[in-house]
């Protein structure tokens, strides 16, 4: 009976361990960890590096997701929430969205990032946003789904230049794009993906974190307009 407690401590030392791991495998010449949470005020945010906005650029409300490709949280956000913000918000010119890359889950995650940006040359980030997430699979990172092979297939699938995408893939054209916006979720204190700042128009940022439900973001967006 006494070794229970022993046990329950051992499996928390690794879950710890785990996680220090997976903030720090990835890193591959990225050296800083992401800060803080809360709901707070954010620094000024630099979207400068980020998509394409998604909706009418004069919108009050700008709504930063900071995320990765292979982040299940994302996904379930992605499938459960964002149409319906989209649809409310971002159709009806109140807000628009801007995703900013924080790949700290493997180097698929980094390298879909880049894969994005290659397909933002041909008129297509969203599309290949939305299909990166719509054919996440779970099986651990870096299992598979999200390597060159499986970029290239989204690519095709969406009619791409497969030369001008393979091009750009392959001179890591936007490498230094996607380590500017993982410093910028660094620098505003995104520790989990997704990590959300809703930006109004006079500045004022709220942040939060997690898959939260649509609620959340109507009660927050309503609040700033």
């Amino acid at each position: 009976m006494e070794a229970k407690p022993v046990i329950v401590a051992g499996a928390f030392v690794g879950i710890v361990i785990v996680v220090v791991i997976l903030f720090t495998s990835f890193q591959a010449g990225w050296d800083n960890n992401p800060g803080g949470m809360g709901m707070k005020t954010a620094p000024t945010v630099n979207l400068e590096n980020g998509s394409p906005a998604l909706g009418s650029e004069s919108a009050p409300i700008t709504i930063v997701e900071f995320g990765d490709y292979q982040c299940e949280s994302c996904y379930h956000w992605f499938h459960n929430t964002r149409s319906t913000l989209i649809d409310n918000y971002v159709e009806t010119g109140k807000a628009k969205l801007v995703f900013v890359d924080l790949p700290f889950l493997g180097r698929d995650s980094i390298t879909a990032a880049q894969a994005s940006y290659c397909a933002e040359d041909q008129g297509k980030y969203w599309e290949y946003h939305s299909i990166l997430y719509t054919f996440q699979e779970i099986e651990g990172y870096d299992s598979g789904w999200a390597n060159r092979d499986r970029l290239n297939s989204f690519a095709f699938t969406l009619n791409m230049n497969m030369d001008e995408f393979n091009d750009c893939m392959d001179s890591s054209k936007y490498k230094i794009r996607v380590k500017a916006n993982y410093n910028e979720a660094v620098k505003q204190g995104a520790q989990a993906t997704p990590t959300f700042i809703i930006i109004s128009s006079d500045g004022t940022t709220k942040k939060f974190a997690g898959a939260q439900p649509y609620s959340v973001f109507a009660a927050t967006i309503e609040s700033m307009l």
